[in-house]
C-alpha cells in the first residue's frame, strides 16, 4: 500500500505505516523546521502548503493530522472555521479530486465538543454527502507503550471498504493503575486550577507558544535527591515519550522548536496499529450500540457505515501492549533537567493557594527543591 501525508509534521503518521509495511511517497509540509526533519528521516518527496498543492498522486491511504490550533482547549478555539483548522477543506478538496481507497484524519477530542460538535459535524457531514463511510475513535497513547497520557481522536473514511474493520477490531479492557510508581508528570504551568497529574506517565506533551518558548511537564523522581527529584524530561525523552528514535529531531537547533515538533506530532505506535489495521483489517468487536442525536453531544466512538449512524462502546485502549519502559526508566535512560527556581517557586505558590488535592510528600518535596536551589 502507498500513501500520502498532510500536515505531516515530523512524521508520526509516516513512521508509524512504515512499521505497518505502508510506504508514504509524498509528504506535504509548510513549516520549515518540519520539512528539515522529514527531508533527514524520509526518502519521500516533500512538498509545502497543501493549498498549492493541485492533486493528490495516486494512492491507497491519505493521512492528515490537521492543525489543532482552533480546536483546542488550549488553543483559540476559533472552531472548524478558524484560519487553520479550517484547512481541512483542503484534504476535502484534494480527496474530491482524486480519493484514496482510505483517509485517515487525527485530532483532539474537543472537537467532539467545542460549539457544540461543531467540527465533527462538519467533517461526517461533508463524508456522508460524498457518500464516504467513516468510523472515529478517541484512544489514548499511553495505552500502546510510551510513558504519556495523550487522548486523540481518530477517524478513518473509504468509500468502499468498513472503515469499522480498523478502528473497532480492537478493544482491551483499561488495566488497574498501580499504587505506587517512581515518577508522576504534572504541569508546572498550572497549579490554580488544576495539575494534569500523571500515575506514572507524563500529561499530554503540548507544542508551546508561538515565540518557540518550550512548556515540557514536568516529573516528580520521588525516589532522587533532593535538587534532581524535580525536574522536567530532555527533548530526546520528549521524543520516546512521542515513539520517535531520540534525536530524530536533531535537525532542528532551537529547543523551543524542537518541543513545538514533538509536541504537535501523532504518536507513532498508534499510527502503527491504524496502519497494521489498514493492511490486515479484522472483525468489528461485538460491543454494545446505539443509535444517538448530535445535537445533544457526540460519543467517544461513532460509525457511519450505508448510511446507519451508531454509537459503540469502546475503551480508549484497542491493545494490551506492555510499556516499554516506565516513565522513571526514560527519564533515566534519556535525560532530564531540574525545574528551575522559578518555575518550580511559581507552581508551588499556585498549588498551595488552590483547593487542589495532590499526593502526600509533593508539596514537600517542591519545598525541597526550592531551598536547594537557594542554597546553591
Amino acid at each position: 500500500m502507498r500513501a500520502v501525508g498532510l500536515f505531516s509534521g515530523i512524521g508520526g503518521f509516516e513512521a508509524g505505516l512504515a512499521q505497518s509495511g505502508i510506504t508514504t511517497d509524498v509528504m506535504c509540509e509548510n513549516w520549515e523546521p518540519a520539512a528539515r526533519v522529514l527531508q533527514r528521516r524520509f526518502d519521500s518527496d516533500i512538498l509545502g502548503d497543501i493549498r498549492d498543492l493541485p492533486a493528490l498522486p495516486r494512492c491507497d491511504v491519505v493521512t492528515a493530522g490537521f492543525p489543532c490550533t482552533d480546536l483546542s482547549q488550549v488553543g483559540r478555539t476559533a472552531g472548524i472555521d478558524g484560519a487553520e483548522s479550517g484547512l481541512i477543506r483542503e484534504v476535502f478538496r484534494l480527496a474530491t479530486k482524486r480519493g484514496p481507497s482510505w483517509l485517515v484524519l487525527e485530532n483532539v477530542p474537543n472537537l467532539l465538543a467545542l460549539h457544540q460538535g461543531a467540527a465533527i459535524r462538519f467533517i461526517v457531514r461533508w463524508l456522508e454527502d460524498h457518500r464516504w463511510n467513516w468510523a472515529y475513535r478517541t484512544v489514548d497513547s499511553q495505552y500502546f507503550g510510551v510513558r504519556q497520557r495523550r487522548r486523540r481522536t481518530y477517524l478513518v473514511a473509504s468509500r468502499t471498504e468498513d472503515p469499522r474493520t480498523v478502528l473497532f477490531a480492537d478493544n482491551a479492557t483499561l488495566a488497574p493503575v498501580r499504587p505506587i510508581h517512581r515518577a508522576y508528570g504534572f504541569y508546572w504551568t498550572e497549579g490554580n486550577r488544576g495539575l494534569g497529574w500523571g500515575e506514572g506517565v507524563t500529561p499530554t506533551l503540548k507544542g508551546g507558544s508561538k515565540l518557540g518558548i518550550a512548556s515540557p511537564p514536568g516529573v516528580w523522581l520521588h525516589e532522587r535527591s533532593v535538587g534532581d527529584a524535580i525536574v522536567k524530561p530532555s527533548i530526546a525523552a520528549g521524543e520516546r515519550l512521542q515513539g520517535f528514535p531520540s534525536g530524530w529531531t536533531d535537525a532542528v537547533n532551537r529547543e523551543g522548536e524542537r518541543w513545538k515538533l514533538v509536541g504537535n506530532a501523532v504518536t507513532v505506535p498508534v499510527a502503527e496499529w491504524i496502519g497494521s489495521r489498514l493492511v490486515d483489517p479484522g472483525k468489528s468487536v461485538d460491543v454494545e450500540r446505539r443509535s444517538f442525536d448530535d445535537r445533544k453531544s457526540w460519543p467517544k466512538a461513532a460509525a457511519n457505515v450505508r448510511g446507519v449512524r451508531e454509537a459503540w462502546t469502546l475503551s480508549e485502549r484497542p491493545l494490551k501492549i506492555a510499556p516499554r519502559a516506565s516513565l522513571a526508566a526514560v527519564m533515566d535512560k534519556y535525560g532530564a533537567v531540574p525545574l528551575s527556581i522559578g518555575a518550580t517557586t511559581g507552581f508551588a505558590t499556585r498549588l498551595k493557594a488552590s483547593r487542589l488535592q495532590s499526593r502526600a510528600g509533593f508539596i514537600q518535596a517542591l519545598d525541597a527543591h526550592i531551598d536547594a536551589f537557594r542554597k546553591a
